[in-house]
């Protein structure tokens, strides 16, 4: 029978797992359970590598230490769970002393104060994206009122009634585009805010991209159906999550796989706020990857990985996400390129 764990480190802050010499979990705090979102239960009995993946550097400081008998400290480990992405963090790894029926594990968090630089970093990039979409907005607006008064002026030289079907499209569409510019140029703010269903916003996004794109394209549902209603503006997060969709199939060329996962995350900080619970929605393609050249100004605007591209989806989307107090991040490698959206829950 295995021996219960001291009575401290179920009070402690540090993240402690306990292992017994063939490597399998013991024991593993309330601060391990918060920090890889796992129950214990769930966990004990089990090996390291069931836990957990991109194990490598994990087993092999639990063997180093194992096998020398003294304390192994992995100063940047990166660790995958199955509810979180790769998480950096540091590992003291110690046997038990003197009898060394258990290992130690102490798993110190790095991801927080990066996670808090890339978002500062992201807050003065979506300034300077969206002053830079505002001028870009003003310039287009005053061709499209030449545009649209010549139209009308060919319209009264056509002969031909037909003809005017032509002049027409060209006010009407003249007329839309001068529409989405006041929008881009009027203060942005996530206003008219409902309760609604994330599913609601990504049923609408998969019914608009298999329209769209070829047969070859699938999109696949992982949903937690009993994820709460978030608040929004219902338009707005469809424009973004339709924009991140797109994006993933368009690198694809329509031929490939797009997962569409929700899930519940708890205690989480977004925008240097803390919130107890909040909404993930991510978007799991199997396509090539985003260039690594690429992948620190991905959400810039016009930068684009496709010849044809404009480069102002993901910035539109990456706006709409920080209006609703969220953050989205990406991580990238040939065969997988994963967005995640995090979208804070109204509290009680």
């Amino acid at each position: 029978m295995t021996e219960s764990p001291p009575l401290t480190l179920e009070h402690l802050a540090t993240a402690v797992i306990l292992l017994d010499d063939k490597f399998n979990i013991t024991y593993i705090n309330p601060a391990a359970e918060s920090l890889f979102d796992v129950s214990g239960k769930n966990l004990v009995g089990h090996s390291v590598q069931h836990a957990f993946s991109n194990a490598e550097q994990l087993m092999s400081a639990i063997q180093n230490a194992a096998h020398n008998n003294i304390s192994y400290i992995e100063h940047d480990m990166t660790l995958g769970t199955h509810t979180h992405h790769k998480l950096h963090m540091r590992l003291s790894a110690t046997p038990h002393l003197p009898d060394r029926q258990y290992m130690l594990l102490e798993f110190h968090p790095m991801d927080m104060p990066l996670k808090l630089a890339r978002e500062e970093q992201m807050l003065d990039q979506t300034q300077a994206s969206r002053l830079l979409l505002r001028n870009l907005a003003h310039e287009i607006k005053n061709p499209l009122g030449g545009i649209r008064g010549a139209a009308q002026l060919l319209e009264l030289e056509l002969e031909k009634p037909a003809l005017c079907e032509y002049t027409q499209v060209i006010i009407q569409e003249a007329d839309r585009l001068r529409s989405l510019m006041d929008k881009m140029l009027s203060p942005q703010s996530a206003s008219y805010s409902t309760a609604l269903s994330i599913h609601d916003v990504l049923e609408h996004v998969r019914s608009l991209l298999l329209a769209e794109m070829p047969a070859d394209l699938l999109i696949q549902r992982d949903y937690d159906v009993s994820l709460p209603m978030l608040v929004g503006t219902k338009e707005q997060l469809i424009q973004a999550m339709l924009n991140i969709v797109r994006n993933a199939g368009q690198a694809m060329q329509g031929k490939g796989s797009i997962i569409l996962r929700t899930r519940i995350a708890r205690q989480v900080t977004l925008v240097k706020r803390r919130y107890k619970l909040a909404v993930m929605v991510q978007v799991i393609d199997n396509g090539p990857g985003i260039p690594p050249e690429l992948q620190d100004k991905i959400f810039y605007p016009l930068v684009s990985g496709r010849a044809d591209g404009h480069g102002l989806g993901l910035t539109l989307a990456q706006d709409i996400i920080i209006q609703h107090n969220g953050t989205i991040e990406f991580e990238s490698e040939p065969g997988k390129t994963c967005f995640t959206v995090l979208l804070p829950l109204p509290e009680e």
